[in-house]
């Protein structure tokens, strides 16, 4: 081949080369710089963001019936189990809104756990967009349950009423029949003082009752004296303890200090110590006591009473609820002393419990946290120490007796 022709074909395929070379570079950088395109979301961008802060339980679904989204809230109800919604109700719901497109609204009952445990919700369900559908539901349960209590409280108010103002409209025509005696008048007119008596008792607690039922957090707390709280407790009950005979034994340790209301846990021990001698034999003893327990202290109430059948043990906390109906009548029990004991504990952050046998008497113990000391940021109030065992013997008719642990 000629060189000349030689050279000239070596530098056209030179400058091919080089051209293949740059173009290769420029298509390498420029596939380096272009966005990648991303798929279109399943879900709306921003859902997930107002799903996180509502506060109803919400899921999105998708055209074949998925949970594509579904909010904490959610779970915790157990409408949602992986990427299903297992309430076959609302799944009705959802597939018509994505049919015709109107929004529903529908009250529901759902049973959950082995129990059956039934929650009442209401449920919204509108589309969101062509395919996606949005489901809300609110617990009602809670609502449903006080809107029940409220209801059989009405009733039972209503029902409990009837029977004193029924005896004092027969006790004033009685009266009035016999205003010719003397006798019969004073024996009438004592009946209308002890059914007016029992009257005003029972609208004094129904009031106090409706007062504390909703479990309203304490408005001004303040540091409680349990100490202080037994002596006044001590202190209602003294009279009717001296006249029957029966001794009242306190064993307290100092500086116990809950924060709370004095004056509820004032009724809520008032409570349980009347009960005690109420339901206590002539000349028997009641003992109360108060301990620290870690961070609790706990407070008991024993009597040497007719004790409480063990059918009746679960029961003795609902309003109106009494285990013998003529004794409370002769008593002037109203049903209601240890319901209000339930929800002044409740309150505080504490618990009442009881111990009882036929027969032998009963024991209520209320539980309620210490008060945490400022300076130290532990509970108040000194540790348990361990005390020879001590026999308390019956003190003197009617001696109201304390002893308070050093």
């Amino acid at each position: 081949m000629d060189p000349t022709l030689a050279a000239v074909l070596g530098g056209v395929i030179g400058a091919a080369l080089a051209l293949l070379s740059l173009g290769a570079m420029m298509l390498s950088e420029r596939s380096q710089t272009k966005v990648p395109v991303s798929p279109e979301p399943a879900v709306p961008s921003g859902v997930a963001t107002v799903l996180s802060v509502l506060r109803s339980s919400a899921v999105v679904m998708g055209p074949e019936d998925q949970v594509l989204q579904a909010s904490a809230p959610a779970h915790v109800l157990g409408i949602v189990r992986g990427e299903r919604l297992v309430v076959d109700d609302l799944l009705t719901m959802v597939r018509a809104v994505r049919r015709d497109g109107e929004i529903r609204q529908q009250d529901l009952e759902i049973v959950r756990g082995r129990l059956g445990a039934t929650q009442y919700v209401s449920a919204r369900v509108a589309p969101l967009g062509s395919q996606l559908v949005l489901v809300l539901v609110e617990d009602r349960t809670r609502e449903r349950r006080l809107e029940a209590i409220r209801r059989d409280f009405t009733v039972n108010v209503s029902h409990e009423l009837k029977t004193p103002i029924g005896a004092l409209i027969l006790l004033a025509d009685a009266v009035s029949e016999a205003s010719d005696d003397p006798e019969a008048v004073q024996r009438f007119s004592g009946r209308m003082r002890i059914e007016a008596a029992r009257l005003s008792r029972l609208v004094k607690e129904i009031i106090e009752l409706s007062r504390l039922q909703g479990d309203d957090p304490l408005e001004n707390p303040g540091p409680v004296d349990i100490n202080g709280v037994i002596d006044a407790a001590v202190d209602r009950c003294r009279v009717d303890a001296e006249g029957r005979g029966i001794s009242i034994v306190v064993k307290t340790d100092p500086d116990l200090e809950v924060m709370g209301s004095e004056d509820q846990l004032a009724i809520a021990i008032g409570n349980l110590v009347e009960n005690a001698v109420n339901y206590s034999p002539d000349g028997t003893r009641v003992a109360v006591a108060a301990h620290p327990i870690g961070d609790l202290v706990e407070v008991t109430v024993s009597d040497q009473g007719v004790g409480i059948p063990s059918s009746d043990l679960e029961r003795i906390f609902e309003r109106f609820y009494r285990v013998d109906r003529a004794r409370s009548r002769e008593t002037g029990g109203t049903g209601l002393g240890l319901s209000i004991v339930k929800h002044i504990a409740s309150i505080h952050g504490g618990d009442v419990r009881v111990w009882s046998v036929e027969g032998q008497g009963s024991t209520f113990t209320v539980r309620l946290p210490l008060r945490l000391d400022p300076a130290t940021g532990r509970p108040t109030g000194s540790p348990i120490q361990e005390e020879p065992a001590t026999t308390l013997t019956p003190t003197p008719s009617g001696q109201i007796a304390k002893e308070t642990a050093s």
